[in-house]
Order: structure tokens, then sequence, then C-alpha cells
């Protein structure tokens, strides 16, 4: 199944990152400094703003910051690929992120009395987690679990949306977004647990329990 953020603006946003990550390799700066830069302005849009009930400055920095996702990724590559150490750091990077933007959204929502918001933001996040780590977890056991309609850039463009049209007054819409995203990540779990059965079934010899 196509993911939410198609292959085709993704490559799209591929072009207009790919200049200045040439020029950031050009300046001296490193990818994992992009990790790292990229994660702090996320904790800043959330914590510092999202988590007040500034939620159109929260979500703007937010969105701004992770794009960093593509930068980093994009700079490691153009410099002979990503180094084990890199991707380690940017998976944890991401974790801590992702903790903050969600964590942000339930703090306040928990302020407002919202409990049915808080618990979708739990939701959003224990299920986003577990997202990752299901295809972490199946890739270091030699398979493959590159499926899903919900990856991070489609959680948090969900969420993005939700904050910043709520912080513009459109009634419950970080509600909707929270709930819509839950149901999407809790579906993309079943996705990637399915695909990894199917492959883990495949490679069982025949009389074998799987």
């Amino acid at each position: 199944m196509a993911k939410i953020f198609q292959v085709s603006a993704r490559a799209g946003m591929t072009r207009v990152v790919e200049p200045i990550a040439r020029g950031l390799l050009r300046a001296g700066v490193t990818p994992n400094a992009v990790t790292v830069t990229g994660t702090f302005g996320v904790l800043v849009g959330a914590l510092g703003f999202g988590a007040r009930g500034h939620l159109v400055a929260g979500a703007l920095i937010v969105t701004v910051f992770a794009l960093t996702d593509l930068l980093d990724g994009t700079m490691a590559r153009m410099s002979g690929g990503s180094t084990r150490f890199g991707a380690f750091l940017d998976s944890s990077m991401d974790r801590v992120a992702d903790s903050a933007v969600f964590g942000a959204v339930a703090y306040w929502l928990a302020r407002e009395g919202d409990q049915a918001g808080v618990a979708a933001a739990l939701i959003c996040l224990a299920a986003g987690g577990l997202v990752s780590y299901v295809k972490a977890r199946a890739e270091g056991l030699g398979m493959t679990c590159n499926v899903g309609i919900a990856e991070r850039t489609e959680r948090l463009l969900i969420v993005g949306v939700g904050g910043l049209l709520t912080g513009v007054g459109v009634p419950y819409a970080l509600q909707v977004a929270l709930w819509l995203l839950a149901a999407v990540s809790i579906f993309t779990v079943g996705q990637r647990m399915a695909h990894v059965y199917r492959q883990a079934h495949a490679t069982t010899p025949s009389g074998s329990r799987g």
C-alpha cells in the first residue's frame, strides 16, 4: 500500500534539499550536526511553544526542523553513505523528538482538561514508537519491513496540521488528527507485523514450527 506522503512528494522535497545539503557539506557541517540541531529545534518548538499553547508557532517550528530528517540523510548519501554511528544517532534523535512532540501535546491537552485528547496523544506516542521498533527488530533479524501507510514523516505531518488548524481556531482539529493518527499508527503496526510474519513463514523449513 502506498504511503500517505507519496513518493513523488518526497522526490520533490529531495530536489529542494539537495542544494542545501551540498552547501552545508562545503561549509564543513556534518550530517550528525544537522541531526542534533534538528532535534534541538523540534524540542524548542514542542516544549517551548506547543506545550504552552502556542500551537501555530509550535507546529511551524517543529515542521521546519523535522525536515532536517531529509537533509541529514541526503548529506550522508552525498558524503559517501551513513556511518553506523550516524544511523544510530539519527534513529535515537528521532525517538527523542517524537517523544517531545506527543508529550507536549498531551501536556497541553491535560491543562485544557481534555482527557480523551490526552489518551489519543499517549496512544500515538506508544504506537509510533512501536512502528519504529517493529521495523528495527525485523531488520535486526535480517528481514525487510519498509511497509505501512504512516511512517514518521506522515505522523508528524498529521499532528502538525491538526495543531496548526486548532491554533487558527478550527474546533477539535487537533483531537481529530490525534485519533486519526492513532488509528493509522496501529494499522501500520499490524501491516508491518503481517509483512514480517509472511517473510518468516516463507523461510521456515517444511515441518518446522513457525
